[in-house]
Parts: C-alpha cells; sequence; structure tokens
C-alpha cells in the first residue's frame, strides 16, 4: 500500500473516532474543529516528536495570549474609547505570539497563531462561550488548550499507523 493510501486511511478512520469523541462523549470538553487543526499542525511542523511538542505548546501558548487579550478587552485597563483599546492589546499580544520564536519549543509561528485565533475566534463569536477566567471548560483557552493537545495526538498516532500499514 503507498504511503499516501496508508496515510489518508489512518486519517479517515482516526478522523471518524475523533469527530464521534468531540461530538459525543467529550463535547463540551473539546471542540472537533480546533482538534483537526492541532491534527494538520502537527503534520506541517514535521510529523516527530519535536512537532508533537511544538504544536501542543505553541497552540496552548497562542490560547493563552489570546485569553490575556479578551481579559484586557473586557477590562479595558487603559480606559481608552472605541476600537483603539481593543486594537492595542491584540497589537502588544500578537507581538508576543512572535517574539517568542527564538525559543525552540514555542518557535511554531503558525501553532501560535492558530491557538490564538481559534480562541479569541470561539469567544467572540460563540453564543455562550465561557469567560477566560472560568475554572471549568467553559474557559475558550481550556477547550482549545485540551482539544489542541488532543488534535495533535491524533495527527501523531494517524502518522504512526499510516507508517505501519503502508509496509
Amino acid at each position: 500500500m503507498s504511503k499516501l493510501l496508508a496515510l489518508a486511511l489512518s486519517i479517515a478512520v482516526l478522523g471518524g473516532v475523533w469527530a464521534y469523541l468531540a461530538l459525543g462523549p467529550l463535547a463540551g470538553m473539546v471542540l472537533v474543529w480546533v482538534g483537526f487543526i492541532a491534527w494538520g499542525c502537527y503534520f506541517a511542523a514535521g510529523a516527530d516528536g519535536a512537532a508533537l511538542q511544538k504544536t501542543i505548546a505553541s497552540m496552548i501558548y497562542g490560547a493563552i495570549l489570546a485569553g490575556i487579550a479578551l481579559a484586557l478587552v473586557g477590562a479595558n485597563p487603559l480606559g481608552i474609547e472605541g476600537p483603539l483599546a481593543p486594537a492595542i492589546y491584540i497589537a502588544v499580544t500578537v507581538f508576543f505570539l512572535v517574539i517568542i520564536a527564538s525559543v525552540d519549543l514555542l518557535s511554531v509561528v503558525p501553532a501560535n497563531v492558530y491557538g490564538y485565533a481559534a480562541t479569541a475566534g470561539y469567544a467572540l463569536q460563540t453564543t455562550g462561550a465561557g469567560s477566560v477566567t472560568a475554572a471549568d471548560m467553559s474557559n475558550p483557552v481550556l477547550l482549545v488548550a485540551l482539544s489542541s493537545i488532543l488534535g495533535a495526538i491524533f495527527g501523531m498516532i494517524s502518522g504512526k499507523v499510516a507508517a505501519a500499514i503502508s509496509k
């Protein structure tokens, strides 16, 4: 079996398992689409042990920075009126998404951005999304973090299964 066919079959089967888990038993604890983003990021980052670590760490880092930005927007500690305040808080936190790339574990800048974007997007566009300060799974940062971890692990497993069945 070709490597491509093996990978396609592996991802198809495990993608179905992930979707079932995320939409069924783990519903409310993970986001199916964030898991798939992390899964793809794992492959884009090199599909090895380092890619797994970097994908997870970077997506969580991005989620945390988005949580900070959302908290700052909500609190507006600078007291700036209108759309300038969110723009400033976002600009500052996004700066830290990229400048950290000199740290090897957080050097996959796209993964940092994916975590940030997933968290901000979910928090801003989901009716009933919880607070970034909540200590439960309604917290968008925690939802994205757990989804990223599991999605990247599913990516790793799909790669290993594909390698095993392509022999």
